[in-house]
């Protein structure tokens, strides 16, 4: 799918992974409307490549549902959903006075990263499915993004990796269910990267975390994640998969 004036939608587009992949799709061309709970940080965004921000929770019906409805009045019906939204958690399963870890904790985090992403997905897809058929029937992409942590879980972080074991385990049976509408599924599960989050450790963690990595050694950068998530709309013959974007890293147990 070619990207010049596509309408595209990414969630947590205010900053990190979705804010360089908000700005790769608007020098690209495409129409971007930026998803995200920070209004002003989106808005700043926004002005800066020329797209829109619209406030949502895609835990919240109404709230995405209003969202869309500003993003397609603003550039169209959107063709590219970049799911990119999500939160982190580090929770030992038992405290350290021996108490259980609190199941709200773990239903939160499932509940932005796994639930929400299926959210904004079912709701995009049935836009999506109503649109005219492009090049090869063709009509939209969806992209989700999980972890490395779906597959090398440390300790204390089993709510994250389950939220994003989910989504890898979505990944096939969604582009399998969205294949008759013309609508393709990847996944990209990135490792260590340069993202806000990270920039707030010490520098001497930030440094050790790269020396795991097996080459390059350095945290990923950002564009690099928007890089691979345009190419996946791009290239209309990728669909089902879940691709790994890590350097090779396998995370130790700690």
């Amino acid at each position: 799918m070619l990207l010049k004036d596509q309408a595209a939608i990414v969630t947590g587009g205010a900053s990190g992974l979705g804010e360089a992949t908000a700005r790769a799709l608007a020098a690209a061309g495409a129409k971007v409307a930026l998803f995200d709970r920070n209004t002003e940080r989106a808005q700043l965004v926004a002005q800066e490549i020329g797209g829109v921000a619209c406030t949502c929770d895609i835990t919240d019906t109404a709230s995405v549902e209003a969202a869309i409805a500003r993003a397609a009045e603003a550039h169209g019906p959107a063709r590219i959903l970049m799911n990119v939204a999500g939160i982190g958690s580090a929770k030992r399963i038992i405290n350290r006075d021996g108490t259980p870890a609190a199941l709200e904790d773990f239903a939160r985090v499932v509940n932005v990263n796994l639930i929400g992403s299926y959210n904004i997905s079912r709701l995009f897809a049935a836009a999506c499915a109503k649109l005219p058929a492009l090049e090869d029937g063709a009509r939209g992409v969806m992209l989700f993004t999980a972890s490395v942590a779906a597959f090398d879980g440390q300790v204390g972080q089993q709510a994250y990796s389950a939220s994003k074991g989910g989504i890898v385990g979505m990944t096939l049976p969604m582009a399998r269910d969205l294949a008759q509408h013309g609508i393709r599924v990847c996944t990209i599960a990135p490792g260590l990267f340069a993202t806000p989050l990270m920039q707030e450790l010490p520098e001497a963690v930030q440094e050790s975390l790269a020396k795991s990595i097996p080459f390059p050694q350095r945290l990923g950068k950002p564009e690099e994640f928007a890089d691979l998530a345009l190419h996946i709309v791009q290239n209309g013959h990728l669909n089902g998969e879940v691709i790994r974007l890590d350097g090779a890293l396998r995370m130790a147990p700690r």
